[in-house]
């Protein structure tokens, strides 16, 4: 269960960034070491954390048809926070000089030197394999190599790959986030069934909109750090156009789940609401491109996925009982 990439304003949801840090040598021994401890909890961005476990229990009630059992949902988040917590050090760990170049991410543990390079590494290496085991130890082997594989692609394909090479990174690169919700399935049926696949869509077609309202807020600083973000490339009425059409490609396929599980009426209501929001926001940033409506939107991005998992959760709770 690996991070969105950068899907909150932490860097990537929703500012992970640490404040500035103390001075270590003005700090009594016990107030260092909760220094480090949280230092090493910041590099795995809980922020980001958060939004991807919210998405994971929705899909898990919707797979059962009810709720599951509490044990086996504890497992499942935990798990999927300690490979999404891996995933998302290994991304600092990569990207701490690029972060030393940018305002909203200079004062991570990192760029600031308050954890050395290699002991991030290592904590993010064993994070994982954490994850994995324990995954397979209580959950299915098929939710752990589905966290690992996720992990795998927002390191490899989209942190070192796309990233720092196409404007196009966050499309391709959301499938990661995406990953979450075929955790949470395969998590209570060893399988993945069509309507996970849908759940993947949803949070794969909102990634985009989702993170380019964040990159035309801090576009500054994705110049200096010479990464290709859309409005860098493109400008800013470019992007603007894009969030407009993902948006509403995301709120269509909110309606495809309709053929391929029985939901109710709470669902249709709420998803009709929010994706109404959602393409109303999306037109007046289209209309005024500012940094100002831009992280208006992508606030509000946060609130409609959440809001929207939440309504598939409650509206299958309500048909079964």
């Amino acid at each position: 269960m690996a991070h969105s990439p950068d899907v909150v304003p932490d860097e990537p949801v929703a500012g992970a960034s640490a404040a500035p840090l103390a001075d270590p040598s003005a700090l009594s021994s016990w107030q260092r070491g909760a220094h480090v401890a949280r230092s090493y909890f910041l590099l795995t961005k809980p922020r980001v954390i958060e939004l991807l476990l919210v998405t994971t229990v929705p899909a898990m009630v919707l797979a059962a048809g009810e709720l599951p059992s509490i044990t086996l949902m504890l497992a499942v988040l935990l798990g999927g926070a300690l490979a999404a917590g891996g995933a998302n050090t290994i991304n600092c760990w990569i990207e701490r000089d690029r972060d030393q170049m940018m305002r909203r991410t200079h004062s991570r543990p990192l760029p600031a030197g308050a954890i050395a390079p290699r002991d991030a590494l290592v904590f993010g290496l064993v994070l994982e394999a954490a994850a994995f085991a324990w995954l397979w130890a209580t959950v299915n082997l098929l939710s752990a190599a589905l966290a690992v594989s996720a992990m795998l692609f927002y390191v490899f394909v989209y942190t070192i790959w796309l990233k720092p090479r196409s404007p196009q990174n966050i499309v391709i690169g959301g499938a990661a986030g995406a990953v979450p919700v075929l955790v949470g399935w395969a998590a209570v049926t060893g399988r993945l069934d069509a309507p996970a696949w849908v759940l993947f869509a949803i949070v794969f077609c909102w990634t985009p909109p989702h993170f380019w309202a964040l990159a035309l807020r801090y576009e500054d600083d994705y110049r200096a750090a010479g990464i290709p973000m859309l409005p860098v490339v493109r400008g800013n009425r470019a992007a603007a156009r894009q969030i407009l059409a993902y948006t509403v490609v995301v709120v269509a396929v909110t309606f495809a789940l309709l053929a391929f599980d029985d939901m109710g009426v709470l669902y249709v209501v709420a998803a009709a609401i929010l994706g109404v929001l959602f393409i109303l926001r999306a037109v007046r940033l289209d209309h005024d491109v500012t940094p100002a409506r831009a992280i208006k939107l992508f606030s509000f991005s946060n609130m409609y996925l959440a809001l929207l998992f939440a309504a598939i959760a409650v509206d299958t709770l309500i048909r079964s009982a």
